[in-house]
């Protein structure tokens, strides 16, 4: 017996929208000997300065375990700078390096060229619409959702 399910595949709308708009920075970020979770992590750096691991992983939707992984990468490639914090040298604080804000300030030109292509092959209105409403998916925390009962 097969059930309908009367909704689209949200889930898999979304990751396949990812996609296709990825591929559009992808071969900037390759080009620069970048991938897309160090771009991610760079770019949140870049806006708030400075913050702890397990904030980055809420930032950048990044696993703890995978993280630790890539901050050694970024750390080993002089992107990023590890310091304790005081009073509890069991925290860390991850900023950028010198070397990794000339990195930004030579990509950031081709992101904001292909955010422009990207919004010309789309039109304004419908790039500005998925943005909208991708935040308030993203950053509404007052809305309720009820869950379903398990049994």
């Amino acid at each position: 017996m097969s059930v309908d399910i009367q909704y689209r595949n949200l889930p898999m709308l979304l990751l396949q929208t990812r996609e296709q708009i990825i591929m559009h920075f992808r071969p900037i970020l390759n080009h620069h000997g970048l991938t897309e979770q160090q771009w991610r992590i760079m770019r949140v750096l870049h806006e708030k300065h400075s913050m702890e691991p397990r904030e980055l992983c809420q930032h950048c939707q990044i696993l703890s375990p995978s993280l630790t992984g890539i901050l050694k990468r970024m750390e080993e490639m002089q992107l990023i700078d590890k310091t304790g914090m005081p009073g509890d040298k069991r925290r860390l604080n991850i900023t950028l390096t010198t070397q990794a804000t000339a990195l930004i300030e030579a990509i950031s030109p081709l992101i904001s060229e292909q955010y422009s292509y990207l919004e010309e092959a789309y039109g304004k209105p419908v790039f500005d619409q998925l943005q909208d409403i991708l935040v308030l998916f993203a950053e509404t925390e007052e809305v309720s959702v009820r869950q379903v009962t398990l049994k």
